[in-house]
């Protein structure tokens, strides 16, 4: 990691400012139904949690966010595609289960999250797993899915990093399933841009992946594009409306994922 030109105490004084520390006090906002509310976030791995901090407090003024998270789940998940074993591992699947009860258990939240969109499959296990405690368990992808199923238009699947591809591709057909409605998709992967993200180059990131959005538009009739991970949320930085620059929507889950978490906290 090159610290080079990175000033400590404006990084550490900026993460603060935005993850404070813990607090036994209510968060507030303006929204009535949220104030009180409790979400519990179970990440794919320890760095997204900021994403997940950032856009829940965004979406959810009032809700309280408690993170829990783990880099080796990522890690274990990366090397079992890299080997084209099965992707997520079992072992992944259960500590998600254990990270949700351990969330309610520790400090009784009111929904939780799955904020992983490679770990998207562990859903029907840990709700099926939540269930005893009337806890509702939401996937970050599902409303982006929907609205892009709903869409009825030629979808465009853009990742970063491989372990998501097939995970991603599969909840899209199994939602159109689900909503009785036929898919019609393309997808594209740009690791460079998952490189870039790591390496702190935010607009770089998103430079490549609005490149690549453009150069799959001068081939074919795209109508919506779909994000496929949480993390390349940071892509609404540099284009808050996509419309204006792509034509058509761009869907990110750290914007559809919190507002159906929201949706669902104001009715429990």
């Amino acid at each position: 990691m090159n610290f080079k030109n990175t000033d400590p105490k404006q990084l550490f004084g900026d993460y603060m400012r935005v993850t404070g520390t813990p607090t036994l006090h209510e968060a507030t906002g303006d929204i009535p139904e949220f104030n009180g509310k409790k979400l519990g976030v179970v990440n794919g791995s320890n760095w997204v949690s900021l994403w997940s901090t950032w856009f829940g407090k965004k979406q959810l003024p009032g809700v309280k966010i408690i993170n829990a998270g783990n880099e080796a789940v990522q890690l274990n998940f990366m090397e079992a595609h890299e080997k084209g074993e099965p992707c997520p591992p079992q072992i992944n699947i259960d500590l998600f289960c254990n990270y949700a009860k351990d969330l309610y258990d520790l400090y009784h939240v009111d929904a939780i999250l799955i904020s992983c969109s490679t770990m998207n499959r562990a859903f029907n296990k840990v709700s099926e797993f939540m269930k005893p405690y009337n806890v509702p368990v939401i996937q970050i992808d599902e409303a982006m899915m929907e609205e892009a199923v709903n869409s009825e238009g030629r979808i465009l699947v853009v990742a970063t990093h491989g372990p998501t591809v097939n995970s991603t591709q599969e909840l899209l057909l199994k939602t159109a399933e689900k909503l009785g409605k036929k898919v019609d998709f393309a997808g594209v992967t740009v690791e460079e841009a998952f490189d870039l993200l790591g390496e702190g180059k935010i607009d770089k990131h998103n430079e490549v992946i609005a490149k690549a959005i453009h150069s799959i538009q001068q081939k074919e009739k795209i109508d919506i594009v779909v994000l496929a991970q949480l993390s390349m949320s940071v892509f609404s930085f540099s284009y808050p409306k996509p419309e204006k620059e792509f034509g058509i929507k761009v869907l990110n889950s750290g914007e559809t994922g919190f507002n159906r978490v929201g949706e669902i906290l104001k009715i429990n």
